[in-house]
């Protein structure tokens, strides 16, 4: 290990090199600094594996001049980036010998940051040298000494532009003015960069060494490009013996919990373990499995985790849509783990959670994506590897469109009121067997017919920002504010959410990539952000009962494990009280047998969008503080009217229906009269499409099982032959 010219070095073990010896099972170095003069004073010495340590005479050990330090690495180490893609290398931190003009900035050059659409903007892709020569550079200052170990590279992210760099040089400085050149033996060492703008290139020093200040020296670029790159430096930081306020700026979490990334074997092992420590509140079940064959996993967290309670509200976190957001699948994992123990301890506000709400968590919704970002890891997973299906979908725009059903039916229908505002059927089209429609999500859409979700949260990465329905415009608008019957109590669900996120509160920041969404307090409507056909948010809302949001968790999609638990300190609060919202709920029954009322519809007065109670006749209604009209119609009943007040208590107002069944004499009398009897066709379409899907899925599986097994018939074939 090179230490460079970091002069205070403490040793970590002193002795011969006979008891050093003894640790056979590791592999170490022997390395000596010898500080004699001021000419020599950043003079290296490197000694080979199990040199012998030089001998030093009493006369020099007594010599005031003269510092020795023996220092044992058991391994190089693993080090983590300084953070200048997930933003805590500050903007000031970061310099450049030249750029083209301020959003093409020296801060603009972290890795993976995503640009405006269009060039020549405050927010462009990469920095980008002035000039085209060899004495270009963009330099980092790391504040503190650091074991620098790595280079992580980028192209530049523009759709107009072709920009990378091909090779670099490194440079190392502990006061930016005097620069060594990183060498590879006796020569200048050359890195290999880029060979498109994408794909991250990592670097590795040939010899680790400490410094405070690095530089990338650019050498030589695309050829009908120019200098541009985006950079991640990974490095450690050293500690320093005289500064006895270090410990109290180490960031972290105080809960003890598993924070590193857990790939699908150990995502299970985790669960496995949770429901082993809190038996009597979790249970973990499937809702189906990726096209891969990996299990979509679903951990329920309640006091009576296997069933519906008549009154309880089914509440949802789903995470990885998009495998390379991976934050919110360790979020929820620790989530698991923080219920868990926090139960165990008597903490009543969990207590609470756990007693009167059923949690269900979906760490991983799309783990074939996962598993190819896990694999390149945290830096190098890129921006977009793994965020698709196996079969090369975007989970996030594969649930049926039922915003334009409605929209048109409305434009072309007589009374709009008569148009179904919810419980919209999936189209005929999206049942068939040929329809591009993921395994994945086939799964969560039967998985939300089978539990009557009432709040949902859908964690993303990539940005810092809660969305909320409508995500996808009319007309296909690129870009337009399209709000839900529910718009004001959408908003709040979001401001919930990011005004208790740590990061998002904090008015300091500085924005990801080229959106500055603090001016829109960090929540906006999805179509005012982006047009999002087919999502998750909006099927949520016209299909079933379940309100649900988009949260952006971070700016960095692929947070390195050392970050975890930063993150979640950041994100506690909020995926706690998010989970607390309430509104009305109650219990829907008939006058005459008491039995509850399954599919009845609840309509609140100056809200167009109704829901429907569950089998049990349970229902509930989020709504703002406030004094709502309720009424309740059901097939062969009359309709039920009450006032219920919302107030400001975290608890929801009980607000029960009794209803009559309509005589039949008045049936008969209808009939007599050529009329028709009032049916809902729409719930009776809802439930036949439901079973078409079903059953296109379960021939879809049938096809897939049944090639697996002829693949796997022919693999042990063709070994056989070989034999």
């Amino acid at each position: 290990v090179n230490i460079g010219l970091y002069n205070s070095v403490t040793p970590v073990l002193q002795g011969s090199p006979e008891l050093l010896h003894k640790h056979s099972r590791y592999q170490y170095y022997f390395l000596t600094m010898c500080l004699l003069t001021q000419r020599n004073q950043n003079k290296r010495f490197f000694l080979t594996p199990h040199q012998s340590v030089p001998a030093i005479s009493r006369q020099a050990q007594t010599t005031k001049k003269i510092f020795i330090s023996w220092l044992l690495f058991l391994s190089l180490p693993d080090c983590p980036p300084l953070g200048l893609e997930s933003l805590r290398v500050d903007d000031s931190q970061i310099q450049a010998s030249s750029y083209q003009r301020s959003g093409l900035g020296p801060h603009r050059g972290r890795l993976n940051i995503q640009s405006g659409i269009e060039d020549g903007d405050l927010y462009d892709g990469a920095w980008c040298a002035e000039y085209k020569d060899q004495h270009q550079w963009l330099q980092v200052d790391a504040i503190y000494h650091t074991l620098f170990t790595g280079v992580i590279l980028q192209g530049r992210n523009s759709i107009w532009s072709w920009d990378w760099v091909h090779t670099y040089k490194v440079q190392l400085s502990n006061d930016s003015v005097n620069w060594e050149t990183c060498m590879n033996g006796t020569e200048e060492a050359i890195f290999e960069g880029n060979q498109n703008p994408e794909t991250p290139v990592l670097g590795r020093l040939p010899v680790p060494t400490v410094a405070r200040f690095i530089r990338i020296n650019p050498q030589t670029w695309y050829f009908n490009g120019t200098i541009c790159l985006r950079a991640e430096i990974m490095g450690c930081r050293v500690d320093d013996p005289t500064d006895i306020y270090a410990s109290e700026r180490e960031l972290g979490s105080k809960d003890d919990l598993d924070f590193r990334h857990h790939n699908y074997k150990e995502m299970r092992k985790l669960m496995k373990s949770v429901t082993e420590e809190c038996p009597d509140i979790t249970h973990v079940y499937t809702i189906g499995k990726s096209y891969m064959g990996f299990k979509l996993y679903v951990m329920v967290i309640s006091d009576n985790p296997s069933k519906h309670e008549l009154g309880e509200p089914e509440f949802r976190y789903v995470a990885g849509m998009h495998g390379n957001e991976v934050l919110g699948r360790e979020l929820v994992l620790n989530l698991m783990q923080y219920l868990c123990r926090e139960y165990k301890k008597g903490n009543q506000r969990v207590v609470r959670l756990v007693t009167e709400t059923r949690i269900h968590l979906l760490p991983s919704m799309n783990p074939d994506g996962y598993e190819d970002a896990y694999v390149k890891g945290s830096e190098l997973a890129g921006w977009a590897d793994g965020r698709y299906s196996f079969e090369g979908i975007d989970l996030n725009h594969n649930f049926p469109d039922l915003n334009n059903i409605m929209w048109d039916a409305q434009e072309t229908a007589a009374d709009k009121s008569k148009v179904s505002n919810h419980y919209i059927p999936i189209p005929e089209y999206y049942t068939k067997e040929d329809a591009m429609v993921a395994p994945e999500t086939r799964a969560v859409i039967s998985w939300m017919q089978d539990i009557p979700f009432v709040l949902s949260a859908n964690l993303h990465g990539g940005e810092l920002v809660v969305t909320y329905p409508f995500d996808c415009t009319r007309d296909w608008a690129p870009v337009e504010d399209t709000p839900t019957a529910d718009n004001a109590f959408f908003r709040w669900l979001a401001t919930v959410y990011a005004s208790t996120n740590l990061v998002m509160a904090n008015p300091d920041r500085r924005i990801c990539h080229s959106e500055d969404f603090q001016s829109h307090n960090n929540i906006i409507n999805g179509g005012a952000w982006h047009t999002v056909p087919g999502s998750m948010n909006d099927f949520s809302y016209l299909h079933t009962n379940c309100f649900e949001v988009t949260v952006e968790l971070s700016c960095d999609k692929f947070p390195h494990a050392s970050e975890l638990p930063i993150e979640w300190e950041n994100n506690k609060e909020s995926l706690l009280v998010y989970m607390e919202q309430v509104g009305i709920k109650g219990v829907i029954r008939d006058k005459l047998t008491k039995q509850g009322i399954a599919d009845a519809v609840i309509k609140v007065e100056d809200h167009d969008h109704d829901i429907r109670s569950a089998a049990d006749g349970d229902y509930w209604r989020l709504l703002n503080p406030g004094e709502y009209k309720v009424v309740v119609w059901a097939e062969g009943y009359f309709p039920s009217m009450r006032r219920c007040n919302v107030g400001m208590e975290p608890h929801p107002t009980i607000c029960d229906f009794t209803m009559t069944k309509t005589p039949l004499q008045r049936l008969k009398e209808i009939r007599a009269k050529g009329g028709k009897i009032p049916q809902d066709l729409q719930l009776r379409l809802r439930a036949l499409r439901l079973r078409k899907l079903r059953a296109s899925t379960k021939a879809i599986n049938r096809r897939r099982e049944s090639q697996r097994l002829q693949q796997a018939r022919k693999a042990r074939s063709t070994g056989a032959q070989r034999a």
